[in-house]
């Protein structure tokens, strides 16, 4: 599964031993100035430095990391195409007006803002894919634990990270049933076998839940799980690197506060 399959990469790729803190620190950087920019350039070379980093130096297999960045495109360009079409203003290259209180547009200002917005989703979803391609969960609960995060906010956030597997697992077993039954072998099927599909899941999560409760009630639960995480020292190299990056990043976001494609 997906899941497994990230939380795979994120254990064993090469940058897995650099310091999380600093791979963060890269990281939500990265989200910060791609926030701040005031132009497209910026936050695409952010994504190009943070892409480069991982299919170069972490070793990322090109087509899984298309694939995790494809869904956050696809859905920021639907409403990238909706702002283009919606926004109006200066420098009209096409209109349409269908009623006498609604139309369509395109202008330059509707572009350079859907660009701009555009750009903005791939520099974010790029910093944030750099963190979940090179950072196991475990190291991230660490984090947060000597973050002083509340506990009852930790303890749950691990208890969804373990429930996301269990459900996946369960969704994955009954849907592959279904489909050696040919459950979706019609549209009338698809609609039965999907409501099927929803409330055997639902099931399984309600019982899992119980589970884990009886569970740790038999185990004398006080509040508090342990994590277990491996602490990594710092290192100079990466360190200068992530301090080198964000410069650098900073500089553009500065020196290309103007630019405009129109």
């Amino acid at each position: 599964m997906y899941e497994e399959l990230l939380e795979d990469i994120a254990q064993h790729n090469r940058l897995r031993e650099v310091n999380t803190g600093t791979k963060l620190t890269a990281g939500l950087g990265a989200v910060i100035l791609c926030l701040l920019s005031a132009s497209f350039v910026a936050p695409l070379f952010i994504a190009l430095v943070l892409t480069a980093t991982l299919l170069v130096l972490a070793r990322i297999d090109p087509a899984t990391y298309g694939k995790a960045f494809f869904g956050p495109l696809f859905f920021a360009g639907l409403g990238v195409g909706a702002i283009v079409l919606l926004a109006g203003g200066e420098g009209t290259f096409w209109s349409w007006q269908p009623l006498p209180w609604f139309s369509l547009s395109v202008t330059q200002a509707s572009i350079n803002q859907g660009i701009f917005i555009f750009s903005r989703v791939i520099g974010g979803t790029s910093a944030l894919l750099f963190i979940a391609f090179t950072t196991p969960m475990t190291d991230l609960f660490l984090v947060m634990r000597r973050a002083r995060m509340p506990e009852e906010v930790l303890d749950l956030a691990m208890i969804i990270y373990r429930s996301i597997f269990l459900i996946m697992d369960q969704l994955v077993q009954v849907y592959q049933a279904q489909l050696m039954r040919l459950g979706y072998s019609s549209f009338r099927e698809s609609i039965r076998s999907f409501a099927t599909l929803a409330g055997s899941v639902f099931i399984a999560s309600w019982e899992a839940g119980e589970d884990l409760t009886r569970a740790m009630e038999a185990r004398c639960y006080e509040g508090k799980f342990a994590v277990l995480g491996e602490e990594r020292s710092l290192s100079l190299p990466s360190i200068a690197a992530v301090v080198s990056f964000l410069a650098v990043s900073a500089a553009v976001v500065g020196a290309t506060s103007q630019i405009r494609l129109f």
